[in-house]
């Protein structure tokens, strides 16, 4: 009966493992992106002076660039903007988005840069941690799996907490331990709105791990009465 039960959660894993392979990348990016552009929208609405002024029109080039995909034009549209006015939102932005496209386009090394830039520059934590998430994620897929939990342990804004803790969970259970990975799901779904669909990636995560967020839950509450 115990065999059985090993070879479902075995099917199970691979099968999620598969989905994550195929969509993990893009939904994380839509998800890290909304998140930046409405951080985006809160820093303008703090520095509305003449250089946030040109350089939001810079970031608008840039944008047209990515979604022209076009990527030399980007990068080096985002080169001018993180030299003239590095300390503004959109050159943050705007390094995540270079960053995409640049890992849409097979740029890894480039994309670690601009990653890299806004992880060591940017001057909200909120930026700091996306670009942190990100990396570990480019860092998963090439197997660097301590320097992946390296980038985590830095991400630290309050808000990204759930996202954090996921992301740890794919990186501890593509090194093999399934009970630390299930341990990050957990968190990462208590920690997350249950408004938002990605909890159901979260929750299908640990359903596939054999520990249903739920049961878990009911077994806490009747344990604490």
């Amino acid at each position: 009966m115990a065999t059985s039960l090993d070879l479902q959660e075995q099917e199970q894993l691979d099968a999620l493992k598969a989905f994550w392979k195929q969509y993990g990348n893009l939904i994380t990016w839509v998800f890290i992106l909304a998140l930046g552009a409405f951080a985006a929208w809160n820093g303008w609405n703090w520095w509305q002076r003449s250089q946030a002024t040109k350089a939001a029109a810079m970031y608008e080039e840039l944008d047209r660039a990515v979604a022209a995909g076009d990527v030399e034009r980007t990068s080096r549209i985002f080169g001018d903007l993180k030299e003239r006015y590095a300390r503004t939102v959109f050159a943050q932005q705007g390094a995540m988005a270079a960053a995409k496209l640049q890992f849409e386009k097979g740029q890894i090394d480039a994309a670690k840069a601009s990653l890299g830039w806004v992880a060591a520059n940017a001057g909200e934590d909120e930026y700091r941690t996306m670009a942190r998430l990100s990396m570990a994620d480019l860092l998963l897929q090439a197997k660097q799996y301590d320097e992946a939990l390296k980038q985590l342990d830095d991400a630290k804004a309050p808000s990204f907490e759930a996202l954090v803790a996921d992301r740890r969970g794919d990186v501890l259970l593509a090194q093999g331990k399934a009970d630390a990975a299930r341990a990050a799901y957990q968190t990462a779904w208590a920690a997350m709105d249950p408004k938002l669909d990605y909890r159901r990636l979260i929750e299908a995560k640990l359903v596939s791990l054999a520990a249903p967020p739920q049961a878990a839950a009911s077994a806490a509450s009747g344990a604490a009465r």
